[in-house]
């Protein structure tokens, strides 16, 4: 940030008026450095015939708007827009962005691509997308770089997923196209056709600003609070006083900012209906919309935020020079030193344990004092009902949520016998028929006898996270190359043995050639799965069933009150779906998208869905990734965490949103390397104003100036909407 910015904000802050001139002034400092650059305006006398089209027609519905409408008989239908001079020289921008319409009536992906000369689809070229629903517009972006900062000359840098490089994918001086398309339609049956799709593109541009920086003097990059050295943004921290400085600022915002007044004090609506109160949380379909019910009777609509807890340790080991002034062993700030050994994937992987660093709770320290992890918890839940929020999500510190300030959802993770061939992103699937799945999982959950179960504040469960379930029939093909000990591989094969009676007639069956039921046993062979397929699914199914109606079982009977609500799905099948629907009371899915309204359970299942995780993030504050969905800034990720709610709140199934995470992933990452620009609040426990506006209206309604709601609020909205 310029001098004279950073002295104005500085005085506001002082002012007590901090997070609306912040606002401003972010706006000012991200207007682009240079002008953007036209790429395509399809303005008059643009001749539709120097588009090259693949299984697609296009055409030009008004000026300075390509129609394109796309076909389903070839591969990634779409069109070809080549530099007209024959390259670009894109080399001083960011990224190239467009304007997508979607005015067809089923919802569509529109990827592009930008290609240097001899692209191939993965070499020479960076792809982006957007999903869009049918009449829904957006702004598809494709980084030219990975980050908004270019090092002159390589360097070593590890345990990033994102960090400041020399050269990217492409060659942003020698663009020699844009390709734009959508993947081969699926066809919804056998014998059916794909679906088409209409789209619209405008504004085709290159944008946005690479920093060169020098790479003999890059090292240390991190400074005593944690931060990129490299840049300034609006909110930075600066010193000491700075950091003391905006903690006074926010208990202003706060105290003129309490949180909306027509919720009760689990969060539930006051001025609502009042329905059956059991005095704990439940699910209830009301005007033909899913909701839950708080334990007064009163509607709700879970808005909540995941890892709500003060550690966010960075590993350390190898990468030292990294950091500027980490202190000495004698300083107050050496307890905050630690040893880590997650570290599923990422250079730390193959060097654990390794020692970490937690620079947010050397800042809660800075800020708080010697009782800081009090203060922070006090604060978070204040926090919480400021910005309109109900729920502590996953992830969070107990020490926190059982405060009982604010209700909460329980995590429950752990160990058991493994299924040996199977395979996942987290790891192997469970055996769920190894006893040890049933015994571990009931000594977990007697942990949260006096603690959880029976809390009225709890809103319930979710057990494991993100589980690789695969197709619909990779759990039954992996239980058949197990080793013969194998406790579901045993199940399988009684099964088989059950249904043919003789080993000929499942050879038979499956076109295989095993002698007994004792070397199919012995065998780690896969069989041919369209021969076999009908077994595998039985089984498969099975295996979800006996995974969802274990836990159920087993959860009952010690929080018989309290909801059950699943594993959070991030890869799933219907089969799979279908067995959570069956015995889940609410199904959870971890949907990073841009939109969840149209989000349904297979088969038209009519129960209700919550939405565990969620995000967007921007690499205008000093971080190097922007997590899983990205924004151009913190105006755009304000501006798609509202769109993301008010779609999940006009979806009648999804009963909550759960964005992740509440704090920023730490700038060097943590164990597995993500480091990820997705927090309420930075490593300084700085709030972002532009999302914290965000959730306020998506919770209390937009306002025009007065005090008459414009979108109403989260439950107005709601009940409102169709």
């Amino acid at each position: 940030m310029k001098k004279k910015s950073f002295f104005l904000s500085f005085i506001v802050v002082v002012l007590g008026s901090a997070f609306t001139m912040t606002v401003a002034l972010c706006a000012a400092e991200e207007a682009p450095r240079h002008a953007e650059l036209v790429l395509f305006d399809f303005g008059e006398g643009f001749d539709v015939g120097e588009v090259i089209t693949n299984d697609a027609k296009v055409t030009l519905s008004e000026v300075g708007t390509l129609r394109i409408e796309t076909g389903h008989n070839k591969p990634w239908p779409g069109v070809t827009l080549k530099a007209p001079l024959g390259k670009w020289d894109l080399s001083k921008y960011e990224y190239v962005y467009m304007d997508v319409t979607n005015i067809g009536t089923e919802p569509v992906t529109v990827y592009c691509r930008v290609d240097n000369p001899g692209a191939d689809g993965s070499e020479n070229c960076v792809t982006d997308s957007i999903a869009l629903n049918p009449k829904v517009a957006g702004t598809l972006m494709v980084r030219l770089f990975p980050t908004p900062w270019r090092l002159s000359e390589p360097v070593e840098l590890i345990g990033m997923r994102g960090a400041p490089m020399h050269s990217g994918k492409v060659d942003a001086s020698n663009i020699a196209q844009l390709l734009v398309y959508v993947r081969k339609p699926a066809t919804r049956m056998a014998g059916k056709p794909g679906i088409d799709h209409t789209f619209e593109i405008k504004n085709i541009r290159a944008a946005g600003h690479v920093e060169l920086l020098d790479a003999k003097t890059f090292f240390p990059f991190i400074d005593e609070f944690g931060q990129f050295i490299h840049m300034d943004w609006p909110g930075k921290t600066h010193s000491l006083e700075e950091l003391i400085a905006h903690g006074k600022a926010e208990e202003k915002d706060l105290a003129a900012h309490p949180g909306p007044a027509d919720r009760d004090r689990y969060g539930g609506w006051i001025a609502g209906p009042e329905l059956r109160a059991t005095g704990f949380f439940r699910v209830q379909k009301y005007r033909g919309k899913w909701w839950m019910v708080d334990p007064q009777g009163r509607l709700f609509w879970s808005h909540g935020i995941d890892c709500v807890r003060s550690a966010n340790a960075t590993p350390i080991t190898d990468r030292e020079h990294y950091y500027r002034n980490l202190p000495e062993a004698d300083s107050p700030f050496a307890k905050f030193y630690g040893t880590g050994s997650w570290a599923p994937h990422g250079y730390y992987k193959d060097h654990s344990p390794y020692k970490t660093y937690d620079f947010s709770q050397a800042n809660f320290l800075r800020k708080y004092g010697r009782n800081w992890e009090k203060a922070l918890a006090e604060i978070t839940h204040r926090r919480l009902k400021s910005w309109g929020m109900n729920t502590i999500a996953n992830w969070s510190d107990s020490s926190i949520y059982l405060m009982r300030k604010t209700p909460y959802v329980c995590t429950v993770s752990y160990s058991a016998k493994r299924l040996e061939g199977s395979e996942g992103y987290w790891g192997k699937f469970y055996d769920v028929f190894d006893p040890s799945f049933r015994q571990a999982l009931r000594r977990q959950l007697a942990s949260e006898k006096s603690k959880t179960a029976g809390d009225p504040w709890c809103i319930g469960y979710f057990v494991h996270n993100e589980l690789s379930w695969g197709d619909e029939v990779s759990l039954a093909v992996a239980t058949l190359i197990c080793p013969a000990d194998q406790p579901a591989k045993r199940v399988f094969v009684d099964d088989l043995r059950t249904k043919y009676k003789t080993i000929d007639k499942l050879n038979a069956a499956w076109d295989t050639r095993h002698k007994t039921w004792e070397i199919l046993l012995q065998s780690r062979q896969a069989p041919d799965k369209k021969k076999a397929w009908a077994d595998l699914t039985a089984f498969y199914t099975r295996t979800a069933e006996t995974y969802f109606g274990t836990i159920r079982e087993e959860l009952k009977k010690v929080a018989p009150d309290q909801l059950y609500m699943g594993c959070r799905f991030a890869w799933v099948n219907d089969r799979a779906a279908r067995a959570a629907a069956k015995f889940c009371d609410v199904v959870s899915y971890n949907r990073y998208s841009y939109s969840v309204e149209e989000h349904r359970l297979p088969d038209g299942i009519d129960k209700p869905v919550i939405i565990g995780e969620f995000h967007f993030g921007a690499l205008d504050r000093g971080m190097f990734h922007t997590g899983l969905r990205k924004t151009a800034n913190q105006q755009d990720r304000a501006a798609k965490y509202k769109s993301y709610v008010r779609g999940a709140l006009r979806n009648p199934y999804i009963v909550g949103t759960h964005w992740f995470q509440y704090k920023d992933q730490a700038t060097t990452g943590r164990g597995d390397g993500e480091n990820y620009q997705i927090g309420f609040i930075d490593v300084c426990d700085k709030p972002y104003p532009e999302i914290v506006q965000a959730c306020r209206e998506v919770a209390r309604g937009t306002r025009d100036g007065s005090s008459r709601p414009v979108a109403g609020s989260l439950y107005e909205f709601r009940l409102k909407s169709k």
